[in-house]
């Protein structure tokens, strides 16, 4: 408890102090009291000053997470403490307790950028629900800014942003591998970064200086991918002979056909391929870094991917997890995507509303990053002012309620009918895929493979 004493009324930390620090300033002894006593149970560090001038001082010495302000003081008022505040910090919320009264104090405080105000007298359960949305508010807003400092810090050329441990750790590996010649898989979901990963690799390598040449093996026939990458009759060379001394990325291995896995299983072993036009056997000086979506090992179990083909591709394996297990970086890849495609547009277009940010951690991604970069793109080209609003995503990603499905007037779906639907639309979401579909509904694959066999779905 807090008696009046002296100008401060500083309160000890409890034995559960978090580090958020609340001022409060307040010329009644009573409401500091009651008010030190209830936010000091609940863990935060209590400063407090009976006077607007004390107040004043304290925001200029000490740094605050949230300040609760009594609106009508002497000398300084609560309309000064917020002016002082807004100077401090633009982004420290600053509660007002009005009296009766009051009420064109109140609009014109909250046209300045008030957090909230709660007239006298107020309940002492409201102010710590306020408090504590107050500083969750502080906490992102000050959190987004960090993120944009470090996008604004980061150096050019092939990056990889991240502050997920188990993708530092990735990169760690990348980076470890790079100065070798070793050949990889990187395995993952559509837009995950296979791509980014191999470039990556390429960038801080002896060969970073030589081509980097990307083949997709799904999108050529089979006869056209195999000119394109050993020469047509009347070329001399193709693309692992132009890729000389570089590196060779080969998209979605897993479709390329048997007689194209067995040739190359021959370049990679050999280091040579046969001119289309003669016999002659041409060295190649190439690293092969190949990317799936697919379980290779599965493949090779069917016997649909050549077995040696994919022990001498799969020196080391990279797998990227989806962005749904690496939710710690949506916020810091939105920043970093919202300063390319503002740069682009040549638009100034600097921040999200907190909302936004809070809607995208929400969101399941089944584009994974991919899907994330379009989302910011669309967001900045219908963006009017220099901060992202919630009205400029995809209303499906901002409604994230399930409403309850009537299947007819007289009753509510039962409980089976409720899970059928739920899974229904979780795999739509995902696009069908069941993996992502049983993490996101907290079972194994296996499990949601009965369920859907048990209700036909």
């Amino acid at each position: 408890m807090v008696t009046q004493t002296a100008e401060n009324f500083d309160t000890p930390d409890s034995t559960e102090a978090t580090t958020a620090s609340v001022l409060i300033i307040d010329d009644e002894p009573i409401a500091i009291k009651n008010l030190s006593y209830v936010l000091n149970r609940e863990g935060y560090k209590v400063t407090t000053r009976s006077t607007g001038t004390g107040g004043f001082k304290a925001l200029e010495d000490q740094v605050f997470d949230v300040v609760i302000t009594d609106l009508k003081m002497e000398k300084v008022d609560g309309m000064g403490i917020l002016k002082k505040a807004q100077e401090v910090d633009p982004d420290l919320p600053v509660i007002l307790l009005t009296g009766h009264g009051s009420y064109d104090s109140v609009v014109k405080a909250m046209k300045m950028g008030a957090y909230h105000y709660l007239s006298k007298p107020y309940q002492l359960d409201d102010i710590r629900e306020i408090v504590k949305n107050a500083l969750e508010l502080v906490s992102l807003k000050r959190e987004n800014k960090r993120l944009k400092s470090r996008i604004t810090d980061e150096p050019a050329g092939v990056q990889i942003l991240s502050q997920d441990p188990h993708i530092l750790s990735l990169v760690d590996t990348m980076r470890q591998i790079a100065p070798s010649d070793c050949n990889a898989i990187i395995s993952g979901e559509n837009g995950t970064g296979r791509e980014l990963a191999a470039r990556f690799i390429h960038a801080n390598s002896p060969r970073h200086k030589q081509p980097f040449t990307v083949v997709n093996c799904s999108a050529l026939q089979e006869e056209i991918l195999s000119s394109e990458l050993f020469g047509y009759p009347d070329s001399s060379h193709g693309l692992l002979a132009d890729t000389a001394g570089g590196t060779l990325f080969l998209d979605e291995i897993d479709q390329l056909s048997p007689g194209l896995q067995v040739k190359l299983l021959r370049a990679i072993q050999e280091k040579t391929i046969q001119s289309p036009n003669s016999k002659q056997n041409i060295p190649i000086n190439v690293r092969f870094l190949a990317a799936t979506n697919q379980d290779l090992e599965q493949a090779v179990s069917e016997g649909r991917f050549r077995e040696d083909l994919f022990y001498r591709l799969n020196i080391i394996h990279i797998h990227l997890p989806p962005l749904t297990e690496r939710t710690e970086d949506i916020a810091l890849l939105a920043y970093y995507f919202l300063k390319k495609h503002s740069r682009l547009m040549d638009k100034v277009i600097d921040d999200f509303e907190p909302e936004v940010i809070e809607a995208l951690n929400q969101y399941h991604f089944p584009g994974n990053i991919r899907e994330l970069e379009n989302l910011i793109e669309r967001a900045v080209v219908l963006a009017t002012g220099n901060t992202i609003t919630l009205t400029q995503l995809p209303s499906d990603l901002t409604d994230h309620s399930l409403s309850v499905m009537r299947f007819n007037k007289n009753r509510l779906p039962t409980l089976d009918e409720q899970e059928i639907e739920y899974i229904k639309w979780v795999l739509d979401k995902c696009g069908g895929n069941r993996t992502r579909a049983a993490a996101i509904l907290g079972i194994d694959r296996v499990s949601l493979w009965r369920k859907i066999k048990k209700n036909n779905l």
